[in-house]
């Protein structure tokens, strides 16, 4: 049993022990978490994936992604906010995505307040909430890395105080370690420090 310390992989490198845990994990882990990720739309679809984890393993909604994007006409903004009752059904029957009524409605609300914001101002909202990274101390284990923080408490806030829904302190905290607002790599892994954690990266 690990303890919560960086693993070798099969390649012999050093990664987050969940990285391991399954085969999809290790490029997801490599490639994209942590990576600083931009754009409404990329944002809006991390947000609605992220919520619809909820009480869920990130591997199940991994492997639905294209799913998911398939389902969500891409996570394009304007086109889910666009959605009607009959899209809502489709939804509801489309086992290619998690069919959860609640999340499902959440997404397209979501996707209806966000239509009415200015371009670029969920991705300004969202990266407003980055911690100074010389202020956190770097994990070595598992055990050091938080689920909830004061940032993530502040930016659950704010998209909520705007109208969003499924977006508690917990999932903007995992939205916020997916999309590289914080480096939760652990101190050995391969993909600590990888790229920087800051706006405009």
């Amino acid at each position: 049993m690990s303890d919560g310390t960086a693993l070798a992989g099969s390649d012999g490198r050093l990664r987050c022990p969940w990285a391991l845990s399954a085969e999809e994990y290790v490029a997801y882990h490599d490639e994209e978490w942590g990576r600083p990720v931009h754009g409404d739309d990329a944002l809006f679809e991390r947000l609605s994936l992220e919520a619809f984890q909820s009480g869920l393993s990130w591997i199940t909604i991994l492997r639905r992604r294209p799913g998911f994007r398939a389902a969500f006409a891409g996570f394009h903004i304007e086109k889910v906010a666009a959605f009607t009752d009959e899209d809502r059904e489709r939804l509801l029957a489309d086992t290619g995505i998690i069919r959860n009524r609640a999340k499902i409605d959440a997404t397209i609300a979501n996707a209806r307040v966000l239509a009415g914001w200015s371009e670029g101002e969920l991705d300004e909202l969202i990266w407003s909430h980055a911690p100074d990274p010389a202020g956190r101390p770097v994990p070595k284990v598992l055990g050091d890395v938080a689920a909830v923080t004061p940032e993530s408490t502040a930016l659950s806030k704010a998209l909520k105080k705007r109208g969003l829904r499924f977006v508690g302190p917990t999932t903007a905290y995992a939205l916020m370690q997916a999309c590289g607002l914080v480096d939760d790599h652990l101190e050995t892994c391969v993909g600590r420090g990888a790229t920087p954690g800051a706006p405009g990266a």
